[in-house]
């Protein structure tokens, strides 16, 4: 059975509280339709990992949470904003078995939602009183706003590269990550070699984290994930088993008959979803997920064995066993 996420979380769960507090208050609005927007957009709370990484790396040093909490509570606004743009640009109509915002309104407003949500994370990055911190999170966004860029151009061509797909992860995904534990670290005053160790740890999580997403994607149990099983492929969005599955079998595959086909496309879809299922590529993305979360948890071997320690360890195992 899957650990709940939030027991993890040790020494700082309660103080998880703070980061909700002051993400409610940017629902506080004067213009109905963007409160009811914004209610809609922060109505699923998630699992919180990005703020609670910010916290637990603050924990090796001076532990403000007046700079800290801040933080956290941008890199969760910032991370909910870019899935609210997704939705847009993926005309995805659920996730997470929820209607999305561009559903239930228009894209046009959908899009200013997520700018105003960008703005008011950015707005919160400056309270923590760091420029070296607010650079880092402007130079974050710009990196995922590259990774899904690069995401979205690549679209249904089967000419990219696992190396192609690993800098994308690293832009889309990764980088947030490594600033939540980079950034938190740095406010904390830590030392540099482990203001270095955490944000490597960070990176390395955020890296597995994706790569344990795209694999759900195609063996997840759709009522848990919230959408259909293999989603990304049907987008056009070569991920790691996809990759795999390519540079295993390039003769007749069904991903790239699925990607030129004119007819018969969801038959080849459905062949291709079943071929990656049952071929060795599954286990193959996982070996390099637990890679990843082994150089994570290796970064850190360094930093003094407290609570939040033995959390980022737990946290790092935890990203294996997910099914959601």
């Amino acid at each position: 059975m899957e650990t709940p996420l939030v027991t993890l979380y040790g020494p700082v769960a309660d103080d998880l509280v703070l980061v909700e507090d002051l993400l409610e208050s940017t629902k506080r609005v004067d213009i109905p339709m963007l409160k009811r927007m914004l209610d809609h957009a922060l109505e699923a709370r998630g699992k919180r990992l990005r703020p609670a990484l910010v916290l637990l790396a603050g924990t090796f040093g001076d532990y403000d949470l007046n700079r800290l909490v801040p933080l956290g509570a941008a890199i969760e606004l910032l991370h909910t904003a870019s899935l609210v743009h997704d939705d847009v640009v993926d005309g995805a109509t659920s996730r997470r078995g929820r209607p999305t915002a561009n559903q239930l309104f228009d894209n046009a407003l959908t899009v200013l939602l997520g700018d105003y949500m960008f703005a008011n994370a950015a707005e919160m990055v400056t309270r923590t009183g760091s420029l070296h911190v607010t650079r880092l999170f402007a130079l974050t966004l710009m990196k995922m706003t590259s990774g899904e860029l690069d995401q979205d151009a690549a679209a249904f061509d089967v000419g990219k590269d696992i190396q192609h797909y690993l800098w994308r992860i690293g832009g889309k995904t990764a980088s947030l990550f490594a600033n939540a534990t980079e950034g938190g670290a740095s406010l904390a005053g830590c030392r540099p070699e482990w203001v270095e160790a955490l944000r490597s740890y960070g990176y390395n999580l955020g890296m597995a984290f994706q790569i344990v997403d795209d694999v759900l994607d195609f063996v997840g149990d759709e009522a848990v994930l919230g959408k259909p099983v293999g989603s990304d492929l049907r987008e056009g969005n070569l991920t790691l088993p996809a990759l795999l599955l390519l540079e295993r079998y390039p003769k007749n595959n069904p991903i790239a008959k699925f990607f030129s086909a004119r007819r018969k496309r969801e038959q080849y879809l459905q062949e291709a979803i079943r071929m990656v299922r049952e071929s060795e590529v599954i286990d193959l993305s996982r070996d390099m997920a637990r890679d990843y979360v082994a150089r994570a948890c290796e970064a850190i071997g360094g930093l003094p064995d407290t609570p939040a320690k033995r959390s980022l360890l737990d946290i790092a195992r935890y990203v294996l066993e997910r099914n959601s």
